[in-house]
């Protein structure tokens, strides 16, 4: 049956940025969300003030009723949610949903995902395209089903990852593009074109697994690429690290210069001016912006201006 949009009752699900930008265009394309669902407040900041999720806040401008469940499963929130008379539900960047939430629209539930599925499955598709040194990634929707990431497409676009982008740029690229296929994907909705193409798993597809401090720590003993595209798909957040006299350094940029050398790899070499660099398998990467821990953000040479090194055992070229 076609609707007109303000007859498609959609109630939006998500919690970042990411998400609140797929929402405000929902809205000024005309679609009529009823309600949103986000995480409940959380304490925040030294003085522990309660702080919204994105959507959260952009919900309460836009006067949408915002539902905050501590439990997806919990009978009154459940009971709320399926007083809406929902057709769809659209969830970006939110958690996983149990099947009496995903199943209850009569026109199911669907969800965007920054990667071209079935590659890169999981929590941070954006970085892991780039620590793989992936030069082509997107965005698809699809249809929500038990397993996470796994049910069938509806609408994928693809983009160009450049040599120069790290895991900001691309969440911005992706944000924009996956508002054209959330349009999409509505439109064809609207007009019952919608076609859903089964995900063919292979070998080759690549995971996203949740970053956490052991699969974000510089090593130094990969190749000068491997080491850079590290650091690019980390930043800036939540940053490549490694330990630099005795303290932790979080590195925003790095650089590769290839050299055959036989020097200890994951050592450290400085003018004490102008470079940091760190001996790889392949040549030396050089840190061009970095923090130190209890230090701010800064360029190599303002921290070598500002940090002594002198008493350091590093090998000055």
């Amino acid at each position: 049956m076609h609707k007109n949009k303000s007859d498609l009752r959609i109630i939006f699900l998500g919690n970042p940025e990411f998400a609140r930008f797929h929402l405000a265009r929902i809205l000024d394309e005309g679609y009529n969300v009823v309600a949103v669902v986000s995480a409940p407040d959380k304490p925040a900041g030294r003085g522990m003030k309660l702080l919204a999720t994105p959507v959260t806040e952009y919900a309460r401008e836009k006067n949408i009723p915002c539902l905050q469940p501590a439990n997806l499963k919990n009978t009154d929130f459940l009971g709320e949610l399926k007083a809406y008379h929902a057709d769809l539900q659209i969830v970006i960047a939110f958690r996983m949903l149990p099947e009496l939430v995903w199943d209850m629209p009569s026109l199911g539930t669907f969800n965007l995902h920054a990667s071209l599925l079935p590659h890169y499955r999981g929590a941070a598709p954006i970085n892991w395209a780039i620590i793989n040194g992936e030069t082509i990634t997107g965005v698809s929707t699809f249809k929500l089903k038990h397993e996470i990431d796994t049910g069938n497409l509806l609408v994928q676009k693809s983009c160009a990852i450049l040599p120069e982008d790290n895991a900001g740029t691309l969440h911005d690229k992706l944000m924009h593009l996956g508002t054209d296929a959330i349009i999409e994907t509505l439109e064809q909705v609207l007009n019952s074109e919608l076609k859903e193409i089964p995900q063919h798993e292979s070998e080759q597809d690549k995971n996203a697994p949740k970053l956490h401090p052991a699969n974000t720590e510089l090593r130094w003993d990969g190749t000068g690429l491997e080491t850079v595209n590290l650091v690019r798909g980390l930043s800036p957040y939540p940053l490549a690290h490694s330990i630099f006299d005795q303290k932790k350094i979080q590195v925003y940029k790095a650089s590769f210069y290839p050299e055959n050398h036989t020097n200890n790899v994951g050592s450290f070499v400085t003018d004490g001016k102008s470079y940091l660099g760190v001996w790889v398998t392949d040549g030396m990467v050089h840190l061009d912006e970095i923090k130190i821990e209890g230090k701010r953000q800064m360029k190599i040479k303002d921290f070598l201006n500002g940090y002594d090194i002198s008493h350091l055992k590093i090998k000055h070229s």
